[in-house]
C-alpha cells in the first residue's frame, strides 16, 4: 500500500519579498486572530506591514530567508528512510501553514503520487488550536480542493512519547557534563491567556513534556518552564523566557536552555534565542548561556515519529490518534484527541 505522510510545520519566508506575505497569512489565520472579515482582513494587512519592517532585520541573520522549508525536508527524508523496508510504500510530503508549500501543493503532490492511505503527522508536539487544530483544517480545505480522498488519520499529538522524550534528555545529559550551577530553561512559544481559557491544552502539555524529561534525567536539578515570543499588548502565558534568563543572571546561574516546543531550527531559535537572549545573558550577568539545539533528525526523535506513522496508519479513516501516554483532563474541551484511543 503506498502511504503518504503529511508533515505540518510552520513555514517561512523563503526570500526578502516573501516576508510581509508571510506575517499576513500567519495573522490573518482565524485560530491566531478570531474577528470576522472583513476585519480580520484589515487587522492582518495592518500588523504584517508594521511588523515586516523587523521582521526584514531578523531574517537577515539567516540570509534573508527561514531554513525550516530544508529543516522538514531533512526530517522527511529521515523518517522515509526509517520505514524503508517495511511492508508498503511511504513517502512523506510536507505541508507548510503560512507560506510555501502551502497544504494545497502538497495535495496536489499527494494525490499525483497515487496514496493510497494519509498519515497527517504535525511537527508540533504539543498540540494547540493555533497550530495542530489549524493545520489540520486547512488540509481538509486543501483536499476538497483537488479532489483528493484517500483514507487520512492523523496524529493529534505527541507530548510524552518515549523516544520523543529520550532524545531530549540524551541531549540534555551530553550539554549538562561539565556545566556548573546550571539552571535548564525549558522554552516554549507563548500563548495567549485567552486561548488557554478557551480550552486549549497547549501549556499543560508542555508541562507534561518537561514533567517526563525531568524524571528521565532524575531529581535535583534546577530547571523552570517558560515563554517565548509574546506578540502585542495582550496577556500571554508566563514567566516570560527573557524574564527567566534575566533571574539567571541575578541568581549567578549559568543557563542551558532548551527548546522544548520547537522541532526545527527558524527564527525563533536562530535569533531570539541564539541571539537576542544571549545577549541579554551577557547584560544580565549569566554565567554561561548554552542553547540545546532543536531535534531535527537526532535518531531518537525520527524513530519515534516513525512509529507514531505506523500507529497512525492502522486507523480507521478520520481518525485522530494521541501519540501521548494520558489525554488532557476535561478542562482541555478543545483538545481534538481527548476521548481518543490510543493506538
Amino acid at each position: 500500500m503506498k502511504t503518504a505522510i503529511v508533515l505540518f510545520n510552520l513555514g517561512g519566508p523563503d526570500a526578502p519579498a516573501a516576508i510581509a506575505p508571510f506575517l499576513f497569512n500567519l495573522f490573518h489565520d482565524p485560530a491566531i486572530i478570531s474577528l470576522p472579515q472583513p476585519l480580520r482582513w484589515m487587522i492582518a494587512r495592518l500588523i504584517s506591514s508594521r511588523r515586516a519592517p523587523v521582521a526584514e532585520g531578523i531574517y537577515a541573520h539567516m540570509g534573508g530567508k527561514s531554513p525550516i522549508v530544508p529543516e522538514t525536508e531533512a526530517q522527511a527524508r529521515a523518517i522515509e528512510a526509517a520505514l524503508a523496508g517495511e511492508d508498503g510504500d511511504y513517502r512523506a510530503f510536507i505541508a507548510m501553514r503560512y507560506w510555501h508549500p502551502f497544504a494545497a501543493e502538497a495535495a496536489r503532490a499527494v494525490k499525483a503520487w497515487g496514496a493510497e492511505r494519509i498519515v497527517l503527522l504535525p511537527l508540533y508536539p504539543q498540540f494547540s488550536t493555533t497550530t495542530t487544530a489549524s493545520s489540520l483544517a486547512d488540509w481538509r480545505k486543501a483536499t476538497r480542493g483537488v479532489g483528493l480522498t484517500a483514507p487520512t488519520t492523523a496524529v493529534g499529538c505527541y507530548f510524552d512519547q518515549a523516544d520523543f522524550i529520550a532524545a531530549h534528555v540524551e541531549m540534555i545529559r551530553e550539554w549538562l557534563t561539565g556545566l556548573d550551577n546550571a539552571r535548564i530553561l525549558f522554552s516554549a512559544h507563548g500563548l495567549p491567556e485567552k486561548i488557554v481559557r478557551k480550552g486549549d491544552p497547549y501549556p499543560w502539555q508542555v508541562e507534561r513534556t518537561v514533567a517526563a524529561v525531568m524524571s528521565g534525567l532524575g531529581e535535583g536539578i534546577d530547571h523552570v518552564i517558560c515563554y517565548q515570543s509574546r506578540v502585542g499588548p495582550m496577556a500571554w502565558i508566563g514567566p516570560s523566557t527573557d524574564a527567566e534568563v534575566a533571574r539567571a543572571g541575578r541568581d549567578g546561574r549559568a543557563v542551558l536552555l532548551v527548546p522544548i516546543a520547537f522541532v526545527s531550527e527558524h527564527s525563533e531559535t536562530l535569533v531570539e534565542l541564539d541571539i537576542e537572549y544571549r545577549k541579554l545573558a551577557e547584560e544580565a550577568g549569566v554565567a554561561a548561556y548554552h542553547r540545546l539545539p532543536a531535534l531535527g533528525i537526532r535518531p531518537a526523535f525520527i524513530r519515534g515519529l516513525a512509529g507514531l506513522v505506523r500507529r497512525a496508519g492502522q486507523l480507521p479513516d478520520g481518525a485522530v490518534m494521541p501519540g501521548a501516554s494520558h489525554q488532557c483532563p476535561p478542562d482541555f474541551r478543545r483538545c481534538i484527541c481527548r476521548g481518543a484511543q490510543n493506538a
